[in-house]
């Protein structure tokens, strides 16, 4: 790896819609970096399931560290604060060894998290007081809200109920309103952001319904079923993206070839909401995902972004984490 005479290492964050085809180029890349991959999924750092969340299978994996996979157990819950931090631990360790780390992933709240800075109330989940608020209704919570915290209540819509009872929730464990603990706190360190895009929605649509395919065929009613035997059918984890149709499939609410069109109906319609995500964020530099030359071209611009930090990667093998 050619060494440049600059002070300070970056980062390289991948984003873009589902079935864009994020993980494979991120693979090719960290080959030709040296590097690691660091996910930036929120359903993949889940233990147990992996043919639904399409996980780098472990040949991918020995090819190259693959970290933040197979972190917490499915009865557990990973808040943004533990990602974020966990995230900026990663980056710091490998920066320090004189790598530029891979950010990569859909989940555009874990890279806002790390590429901004965002200053995130560390309160963990409190399942009773959640519950006793959620019993009042939607309704009352965000009146309730509108009352102890009205900059947070501009910026919550009354119908959001998760962003509602999480703002309600901060207030009453810390007694100060979650408006005044947000901000952010960019790092310091040079990003490069590259986002994928599939402009082509026939296109986009076709690769969803051959990934859904080849999910089938690996085996995914089998792990949603022994999942469901596991932690029952009220696993909240089941009742995300795939996993929930697969479920209904499984009770005899619908045939498998619906179950399969559903699916590929609600992941275009989440491509959708991500695209309009990562949309909003100037600082990402788009690239065709199906341009016949997608790898060189976004290899010649992470070269000109390496010209301006300080790269050293190191030869020797970078273990990965269990």
């Amino acid at each position: 790896m050619e060494l440049f005479n600059h002070q300070r290492l970056g980062l390289i964050t991948l984003c873009g819609a589902t079935a864009t085809g994020k993980s494979g180029l991120a693979l090719a890349l960290a080959q030709r970096l040296n590097s690691v991959i660091i996910s930036a999924d929120s359903r993949q750092v889940y233990r147990e399931f992996d043919i639904g969340t399409a996980k780098p299978s472990a040949i991918e994996r020995q090819q190259v560290p693959h970290y933040l996979i197979d972190i917490c157990e499915p009865t557990q819950t990973m808040t943004l604060a533990d990602y974020q931090l966990s995230a900026q631990e990663l980056i710091a360790q490998f920066q320090a060894r004189g790598t530029i780390p891979l950010l990569v992933g859909g989940t555009g709240l874990y890279i806002r998290a790390v590429v901004q800075g965002m200053k995130i109330p560390r309160v963990a989940p409190h399942p009773e007081l959640r519950s006793q608020l959620s019993s009042l209704g939607q309704n009352q919570l965000y009146q309730y809200l509108q009352k102890v915290d009205p900059a947070a209540a501009q910026k919550i819509h009354a119908n959001d109920e998760v962003r509602t009872l999480r703002a309600l929730e901060v207030f009453y464990v810390t007694g100060r309103p979650i408006s005044e603990q947000q901000g952010e706190n960019p790092p310091n360190y040079p990003i490069l952001q590259i986002g994928l895009e599939c402009s082509n929605s026939n296109i986009l649509t076709r690769r969803i319904e051959k990934r859904t395919e080849q999910m089938i065929v690996a085996g995914w009613e089998a792990e949603v079923k022994a999942l469901c035997q596991k932690y029952g059918i009220d696993l909240p984890l089941l009742d995300t993206l795939g996993y929930r149709e697969m479920k209904q499939y499984l009770a005899g609410e619908i045939s498998l070839s619906q179950a399969k069109e559903l699916t590929v109906l609600h992941t275009r319609q989440f491509a959708k909401r991500q695209r309009t995500w990562f949309r909003a964020y100037p600082q990402i530099e788009w690239f065709d995902a199906d341009h016949p030359d997608l790898l060189e071209q976004v290899w010649q611009r992470i070269q000109a972004f390496n010209s301006t930090v300080s790269v050293s990667s190191s030869l020797n093998p970078i273990p990965a984490n269990d």
